[in-house]
């Protein structure tokens, strides 16, 4: 596993390696300065998952109405994470995107994940180049499975998903405060450009 202290890498979804080169690079660079500062200059972080996912139920597709941005999703539009359950037990992951423009065609990167927390299925590694992974946390999971909150490891991303391309405000409000309340980035969350249907 690539880790450095309690940092897993964020994994670049990419097919190209020249690519993937690059941004696993920025990534390494990204990692090891985040480290260099202190525990102690970062508030407290409540990073406890929700009790149970139900694998079956968490298939499908997730659109990305929100996320906080970084490098290897920079300029993508109408992002979309879907789910396959596979015959083993891992997880078929595809990232679905147009590149800056909703009229751009649409370009998918295909990995793979799968559960490291057997008693929740909340907490998984997901894995679009070998040897890279990355941990993937389901936060917040609304009881119908409309919407979720999904962060990194170490809390730096996150990610507010939902069944529907878009969502209301009064409910994108509550979720921002529930990450809020949990010491994240909420103010560093910016709204994903997706197709109104």
């Amino acid at each position: 596993m690539r880790e450095h202290g309690d940092r897993l890498l964020f994994v670049p979804k990419t097919v190209f390696m020249s690519r993937t080169l690059l941004a696993a690079i920025a990534v390494i660079t990204l990692t090891l300065s985040g480290c260099m500062s202190t525990s102690s200059s970062k508030p407290a972080r409540d990073l406890t998952t929700v009790k149970h996912v139900d694998l079956a139920r968490y298939m499908g597709d997730w659109h990305v109405i929100a996320h906080i941005p970084y490098v290897l999703e920079k300029g993508k539009v109408a992002t979309t994470d879907r789910y396959r359950l596979r015959e083993d037990g891992k997880i078929e992951t595809t990232f679905l995107f147009r590149k800056e423009s909703l009229d751009a065609p649409q370009k998918q990167w295909n990995g793979v994940s799968w559960v490291v927390d057997k008693t929740t299925n909340a907490e998984w590694r997901v894995q679009f180049i070998w040897p890279l992974r990355a941990a993937y946390r389901v936060l917040e999971l609304d009881a119908d499975y409309r919407w979720a909150v999904v962060s990194s490891g170490d809390g730096d991303l996150i990610w507010i998903l939902s069944r529907a391309r878009t969502m209301d405000d009064a409910t994108y409000t509550t979720i921002v405060e529930k990450v809020r309340s949990r010491g994240l980035g909420a103010d560093e969350l910016a709204r994903v450009l997706q197709p109104v249907r």
